[in-house]
């Protein structure tokens, strides 16, 4: 005869093996589309941390976005985070994505917070960063140009040839850029203004992380993005590649993180979910050199981060311009008026 005690323990060893069982079979799919060192690194750390399998591809959040929409009636995706937050919030007002509420909000800044409550807890708040301009000041000293230092700067005939920035269709930075300016200046002085920069612009980049890499090469002059990516390249050792945000004032993103509505794999999916938002995951990103804000406030954040506290901040309308409609009536537009133009 069994003791109670016994019985106790052989019933916990039983839920532990069959926990360790469940993790070993389980297998999260995801897209990533953050800096593709911070997706890998999470992944791989997450999988020896739990057993779960991660298959995740890497897609910059216009991408991901159009591949989520084609899945609707047969998801393939279970997780999606990493990236700038309209691209989300568009996914949440097409009814894409699945509620999930974390029991850890209190350990979340109030900007990560903000986005559970407008997208009706579709959608959370994974990092956030602030658009400016990068430059490598050894390309500008020979061709003789002075850094920018405002959104009129990027706009002079002087820097024909030397701007490279993103596509607001496929990159979540490009249309945070092309809202940004809409905002700050209103919709059609905007506008002229984009026209202005086109003839200053080299190309739009599927993605908007390839402008600090670039930057850093020499292969452009000025690149306009996240102020993250070109201090990372500092950073690392490109000590030619500066940053500063428009006089003016700018756009920021709040990085999204979401459940896929329909997911396969929900369980294994809430697990990476939790683990990308605790100290543990948060701190993969300035480990993986991506150095955003992180949302989780309950650690110390990696001292390289660039901080936006000093950055003049637009009153960014995440509700308004996070909608599915005026992204596609502002990228009709950008297409129509200035992708359309000669250089």
């Amino acid at each position: 005869m069994m003791t109670r005690l016994q019985r106790a323990w052989i019933g916990a060893c039983a839920l532990a093996l069959a926990g360790v069982a469940w993790a070993q079979q389980a297998t999260v799919n995801a897209i990533c589309s953050t800096d593709q060192s911070w997706c890998e690194l999470a992944a791989r750390e997450f999988q020896a941390a739990t057993g779960v399998r991660v298959l995740q591809s890497h897609k910059a959040t216009g991408e991901s976005l159009a591949q989520i929409r084609a899945e609707a009636a047969n998801p393939k995706t279970d997780l999606w985070w990493g990236g700038t937050g309209d691209p989300f919030l568009q996914a949440a007002e097409q009814g894409l994505l699945a509620p999930y509420r974390p029991a850890y909000l209190n350990d979340l800044h109030l900007w990560a917070v903000r986005q559970y409550a407008m997208s009706g807890n579709m959608v959370g708040g994974f990092y956030t960063s602030a658009i400016g301009f990068g430059w490598n000041e050894d390309v500008l000293r020979k061709k003789k140009l002075t850094p920018p230092k405002c959104w009129a700067d990027l706009a002079d005939p002087k820097y024909k040839g030397e701007i490279e920035t993103s596509h607001p269709g496929s990159s979540g930075t490009g249309y945070t850029i092309l809202a940004g300016v809409v905002q700050l200046m209103g919709e059609d002085a905007a506008f002229d203004y984009l026209k202005k920069l086109h003839r200053n612009t080299t190309q739009y980049t599927r993605s908007g992380q390839a402008q600090a890499k670039n930057v850093a090469k020499g292969e452009v002059a000025i690149g306009l993005s996240f102020i993250f990516g070109f201090e990372s390249e500092r950073q690392q050792g490109f000590t030619m590649v500066k940053s500063a945000a428009p006089c003016e004032g700018t756009s920021y993103e709040v990085g999204g993180i979401a459940l896929i509505k329909g997911a396969r794999n929900r369980d294994a999916a809430v697990k990476y979910y939790d683990w990308l938002m605790s100290p543990a995951g948060q701190s993969v990103g300035a480990r993986a050199n991506s150095l955003q804000v992180p949302a989780n406030k309950t650690f110390k954040a990696d001292a390289r981060i660039p901080l936006i506290d000093d950055v003049r901040l637009i009153k960014y309308d995440f509700e308004k311009y996070g909608k599915a409609a005026e992204r596609r009536r502002l990228i009709e537009r950008w297409e129509k008026e200035v992708n359309s133009l000669p250089r």
